[in-house]
């Protein structure tokens, strides 16, 4: 595989005219990072997110514009969880136990981006590029319709977040297929906590926004 990938030699078989196609179709899996960003109301200690690496898979849909751009869809499900650890501080004057300062936040999201590929000329068997666009997620665990709250130890989301994405990858030209890695960086844009039913609840009261962020690492395989 290395030999193919760093040959001064094109690589001369179908994969040559994979790009000259107005729709190609192809797959990818790969790891992801998620995090949240905090507005307070109030100057606290931060909320702090002890942050996993989850997993994540989907397909790729790829409609040709010309040699350089190609617009994607990459419809996907991802697996993620945060855990959320609060100060002391936000219970000053209220009674708890340790197990009110940690929330577990585990998600399952189907993601829907639409994304523009720019891409350079193809140097041999390979060919770099930038990705970016929007997306939409549902959150398949965001509890916002759960009637119990953070009192009944559920931290509740919104079901639908919308994001920006910013990225970059490689496409490598293999003997049968085309093969790419890529890191990309995801923002949200909406405000996706659902408030607790008390407006002074220690877990929500004092934040005024949060919003995901995260990173995937994707191999796509065309």
């Amino acid at each position: 595989m290395s030999a193919q990938l760093f040959s001064k030699e094109r690589v001369t078989n179908s994969v040559d005219n994979i790009d000259q196609k107005f729709l190609t179709w192809g797959y990818f899996l790969g790891f992801n990072q998620y995090d949240f960003n905090f507005d307070y109301n109030e100057n606290l200690e931060d909320i702090l997110v002890d942050k996993t690496f989850g997993f994540h898979l989907g397909l790729v849909g790829d409609m040709r514009i010309n040699n350089h751009l190609n617009l994607r869809l990459e419809p996907g499900v991802f697996f993620t969880t945060r855990n959320l650890q609060y100060d002391e501080s936000y219970f000053e004057g209220i009674e708890h136990n340790d197990s009110d300062l940690l929330r577990e936040v585990k998600s399952t999201y189907v993601h829907i981006p639409l994304l523009l590929k720019i891409s350079t000329k193809r140097i041999n068997n390979f060919k770099p590029f930038i990705v970016g666009g929007v997306s939409t997620a549902l959150n398949l665990s965001s509890n916002q319709d759960n009637p119990n709250d953070n009192r009944s130890g559920e931290f509740r989301m919104t079901k639908n977040t919308y994001f920006y994405e910013l990225g970059f990858g490689i496409d490598f030209y293999l003997l049968y297929f085309k093969f790419t890695p890529s890191i990309r960086g995801v923002f949200a844009i909406n405000d996706e906590i659902v408030k607790d039913i008390d407006p002074n609840s220690p877990w929500t009261g004092n934040i005024s926004k949060m919003q995901t962020r995260g990173v995937f690492i994707n191999f796509t395989f065309q």
